[in-house]
């Protein structure tokens, strides 16, 4: 059978889709399934009994992170992965996150139905944690492989109920050696939605990834003076609110004028005394951006770190601080154009794109050659009851993975 002849079977994926969505679906059709909690426990053993069916071993490792392995004929080569995580938001959908894994899976199936023994190990892979709704931070157990994250430091990491990473973990019955962590591999290759609306308003059928974009993260602190709101005339004020709103105004008067793909979002303010009859005496606010070059970041920073000079009238004083930035990560190039290819050799549309949110497969890349997909997401919907990528669109996913799964694996 020629290769690019070979694809998946739909029907079964959907029906496996909605098979993990009950491990924690909700009346709205979306999934609540937060790392380690007894849902996802139970997921995790549903994953690994399916994966033992089709002769596969499972292992996982010591921040809980699942390999299941299908044999190839030579294994002391470094295997193929395909992955994503398992783990899902409060009321979240039935296809972020799990629609990676479940891609290696349908690949596994087709392999196995169509009598096919790579010449090297491919391994599906369920990474703990990525989500961070329970434990943060997000990307939690990628982090610690990649070395971004202190292990001891996340073990301590609390949920709302004060029970830490490294207790659920320990009950969970999934924490496994050091020994078994993703160390090696050809390629780490992950499916995910797009969690946006380009390629739905685009019709395109595949994202083809890039890069995961840098961004940098500043709170801004405005202080003025309280008054009493009835009394105290205009021009004698110093009115803290006033300033963010003109310092929120240049924000977005210059940053507009900048690369047409930088996103930057005002996403937290906190107004003090916050009482209706008293001038705003403390505003802080923060302000995130994200772009692929940095320089583009690199001039964002300098208007952030201009603002202390552009409160004008309100006599404020403003402090831009730094919480926290990341460099844009950059996948392999000879991954990225073999799903390309793999795209051409099917006949589906695509376009070479970005990711503005994080996914695993960026630590990953960090120490071993990774790349990603992306599939439509209808009306850009994500972290959702109502995210939907339509079956016809995840079945093109899973294709284009198994083609160069199968560029990869096969002579």
């Amino acid at each position: 059978m020629e290769k690019q002849k070979l694809l998946i079977n739909g029907e079964r994926l959907k029906q496996t889709v909605e098979e993990f969505a009950d491990f924690g679906r909700t009346e709205n059709n979306g999934v609540t399934r937060l790392a380690l909690s007894e849902v996802d426990i139970k997921v995790r053993d549903h994953f690994k009994s399916v994966c033992e069916e089709l002769g596969m071993t499972v292992k996982w490792d010591d921040m809980g992170s699942m390999y299941a392995t299908l044999e190839g004929i030579d294994n002391d080569k470094p295997p193929v992965v395909v992955g994503s995580h398992l783990d899902s938001v409060e009321k979240g959908g039935r296809f972020d996150g799990v629609l990676g894994v479940l891609t290696g899976l349908e690949i596994v199936r087709t392999l196995v139905e169509n009598n096919i023994k790579p010449q090297v190990p491919v391994v599906v892979a369920n990474i703990t944690n990525e989500e961070g709704a329970r434990f943060e931070p997000s990307m939690m157990a990628s982090g610690v492989m990649s070395g971004r994250f202190d292990k001891g430091a996340m073990l301590k990491s609390t949920d709302k109920h004060g029970v830490t990473f490294e207790e659920a973990l320990k009950v969970s019955g999934y924490e496994g050696s050091k020994e078994n962590r993703l160390k090696e591999a050809e390629a780490f290759l992950e499916l995910h939605v797009e969690q946006g609306p380009v390629l739905e308003n685009g019709s395109i059928d595949i994202g083809v990834v890039e890069c995961v974009v840098g961004m940098c993260c500043y709170e801004i602190e405005v202080i003025g003076d309280s008054d009493h709101a009835g009394t105290t005339p205009m021009p004698m004020r110093k009115d803290a609110l006033f300033a963010a709103n003109n310092l929120i105004n240049e924000i977005r008067e210059k940053m507009s004028k900048l690369d047409s793909d930088l996103v930057y979002t005002i996403g937290r303010m906190n107004v003090s005394p916050n009482i209706h009859t008293v001038i705003p005496n403390k505003v802080v606010f923060t302000i995130e951006a994200r772009h692929k070059e940095a320089a583009t970041i690199s001039q964002v920073e300098d208007i952030i770190q201009g603002l202390s000079e552009s409160v004008g009238k309100e006599k404020c004083e403003v402090t831009a601080t730094k919480l926290w930035d990341r460099d844009t990560v950059w996948f392999s190039d000879k991954l990225v154009n073999s799903l390309e290819e793999s795209c051409k050799s099917l006949n589906y549309s695509y376009k070479r794109m970005p990711s503005g949110a994080g996914h695993d497969a960026q630590f990953i890349a960090t120490y071993l050659p990774a790349a990603m997909i992306f599939v439509p997401s209808v009306n850009g919907k994500s972290h959702a009851e109502d995210e939907l990528t339509s079956w016809e669109d995840c079945e093109k996913g899973v294709n284009v993975v198994l083609q160069t799964v199968l560029d990869m694996t096969t002579s």
